[in-house]
């Protein structure tokens, strides 16, 4: 009988998204060298317990809530977006992480992809799933994205997603 003697998939300490974005667990946080090398210039701790970031010149941005399918994080999406879009005009990076990098993170890098770049909820998860294979949002955060894309969807007449060459959008053959 053949084992598969094949190591477990570790994912690496920085997963990178998209150009300027990572998503990463709290151990991505503490690896100051990563960081700098990354480009991050802001990191997203969608935790309540996590340390903060520990290179310097990285600015660290709270969102306090569990791992938990009853938590709130459709309040914080819109702030911690545009927090994340400001870094990136800026000509920073940012990693988006909490303790294992799997549900919280994963959803703040959807909504991101959603709000700046133009993407469906579909297709912006299959972005940070390619990048995180473990990532998985809970389903109280799934449902929250799916209200997120709702609300989206209803500014779309009022407000124009600008494509970036560096992030297409669904709609870039428009531009």
């Amino acid at each position: 009988m053949e084992t598969d003697s094949s190591p477990p998939y570790v994912p690496p300490l920085l997963a990178r998204v998209a150009p300027a974005l990572f998503i990463g667990s709290a151990r991505a946080a503490s690896a100051s060298e990563e960081l700098v090398r990354a480009g991050v210039t802001l990191c997203i701790n969608v935790s309540r317990q996590q340390p903060g970031p520990r290179a310097p010149g990285v600015a660290a941005l709270r969102v306090p809530v569990f791992d938990d399918p009853a938590e709130d994080l459709l309040v914080h999406l819109e702030s911690t977006c545009a927090a994340m879009e400001d870094a990136v005009r800026a000509g920073g990076s940012c990693l988006v992480y909490c303790k294992n990098g799997r549900s919280r993170s994963a959803t703040v890098c959807t909504a991101y992809l959603m709000r700046y770049r133009g993407l469906s909820l579909e297709r912006a998860f299959e972005a940070v799933k390619r990048a995180r294979p473990v990532a998985e949002p809970n389903p109280g955060f799934w449902s929250q994205l799916q209200q997120y894309e709702d609300q989206l969807q209803s500014q779309v007449s009022a407000e124009t997603v600008i494509p970036s060459k560096d992030y297409p959008t669904e709609h870039a053959e428009c531009a």
